[in-house]
């Protein structure tokens, strides 16, 4: 059960990831998420969960990257590096 919640984490940080780099791009032509009507809590909300996103894909990203780390990628609990091997 916690491997499914894993994904699940992985998955919505990963989405908040890629709309943080999405609204950057959309600076380029002077548009941003706060100038859509959204109360200024709620952007400042998205704001920070977009950066603790990027800091969790930081540092999980060598772990669960295959390309990065060949036993990536697999979520068994002898791969992820706090978890001690099971025998």
């Amino acid at each position: 059960m916690m491997m499914h919640n894993r994904f699940g984490l992985h998955t919505i940080t990963f989405t908040l990831v890629i709309i943080g780099g999405l609204n950057w791009g959309l600076r380029i032509w002077d548009w941003d998420i706060a100038t859509w009507g959204l109360p200024s809590g709620l952007v400042n909300t998205i704001y920070a969960l977009v950066a603790l996103s990027a800091i969790y894909e930081v540092t999980t990203h060598g772990w669960r990257c295959r390309q990065c780390n060949p036993e990536g990628g697999k979520w068994e609990g002898h791969n992820h590096p706090h978890t001690p091997p099971t025998n």
